[in-house]
């Protein structure tokens, strides 16, 4: 309460609230981190996809050292139903699904991981280039992501991964030459809106190198939409090596991966639809859940926003 005073002439009544109360308070000045990560935490959604994407991350790299079962381990009959032993039943040589299922996950996780990596270096760096330099090393550079958006992605990864022998990195690798000219375009259009602020006008006056303009000030400035992108680049990747994989054109064994044991296991939809749909389940579930991570970091990155959704 504030403390209230009595001039003796005149009745004049003076009120001064405490220290410490103001509205303003400067000591509870948050930074834009601490905005965007309680936006980020208040959205409902995306922190339960968020503890599902944990969840399927500890799954395939800590459950294989707690599983009873190795995913090569042959021993058991074939077929066998779900049971205590075998959760998910066995497959048709024998393995146990549920250990086969982290392994792969475990590879999905790491080819779509890799792929967001890469094209996320790429894209952001030639769009950053493009946007910044303008004139002939914009055009060529859009140029050149003009023509590699018309060639039919998945018809060139099949060759070229049939063509070195389909291990789950060289298609981590295929998949990243072919994702990275989306994230290119939308750099580009964020650093030709930067290039003319300001600071970018002072670094240049400070003789700052181009390198040093785009990695040091516009990068970091563009982290949100960066942020945002490469998340979204995982769940396409999961999506694009599942298809390549189900076509019998992505990874190969003895490499294993989602879209490889939902091809292995699709017969047997109606007589043991649980070999068909633990992976497919499974593998719908790291999709979504990285695309709701992504939309709420783009929401908790828009500095428009003035309450989140969901």
């Amino acid at each position: 309460m504030a403390n209230i005073n009595l001039a003796s002439e005149g009745g004049v009544v003076n009120s001064a609230p405490q220290s410490g109360s103001h509205e303003f308070d400067a000591t509870k000045t948050r930074t834009q981190g601490q905005l965007v990560l309680q936006r980020f935490l208040r959205h409902r959604l995306a922190m339960v996809s968020l503890g599902v994407f944990v969840f399927l991350v500890l799954f395939a790299f800590v459950g294989p050292f707690i599983w009873t079962y190795d995913f090569e381990d042959v021993s058991s009959k074939s077929y066998q139903p779900m049971s205590g032993a075998h959760p998910l039943g066995t497959t048709q040589v024998g393995k146990d699904m549920l250990a086969l299922l982290m392994r792969g996950t475990g590879y999905s996780l790491q080819i779509a991981l890799i792929v967001a990596a890469l094209a996320t270096a790429i894209g952001v760096t030639f769009g950053a280039l493009a946007g910044y330099l303008r004139g002939f090393v914009d055009t060529a550079l859009m140029r050149l992501v003009d023509l590699l958006l018309i060639i039919p992605q998945i018809a060139v990864a099949a060759i070229v991964v049939k063509g070195f022998s389909g291990s789950w990195y060289v298609v981590a690798l295929v998949l990243a030459a072919f994702a990275w000219m989306q994230i290119a375009r939308i750099t580009r259009g964020e650093t030709l809106s930067l290039a003319q602020r300001e600071f970018i006008e002072a670094a240049r006056a400070c003789g700052a190198s181009t390198p040093r303009i785009i990695f040091k000030h516009l990068v970091p400035n563009m982290i949100g939409s960066i942020t945002v992108n490469a998340t979204l680049a995982i769940a396409a990747a999961v999506l694009t090596e599942a298809a390549l994989s189900f076509l019998g054109l992505g990874v190969q064994p003895p490499d294993t991966s989602l879209g490889v044991i939902v091809l292995e296991n699709y017969g047997q939809f109606l007589n043991r639809p649980w070999l068909f749909w633990g992976p497919f389940i499974v593998l719908v579930s790291l999709s979504l859940a990285v695309n709701f991570i992504g939309d709420g970091l783009r929401d908790a990155f828009d500095p428009r926003q003035t309450k989140v959704r969901a």
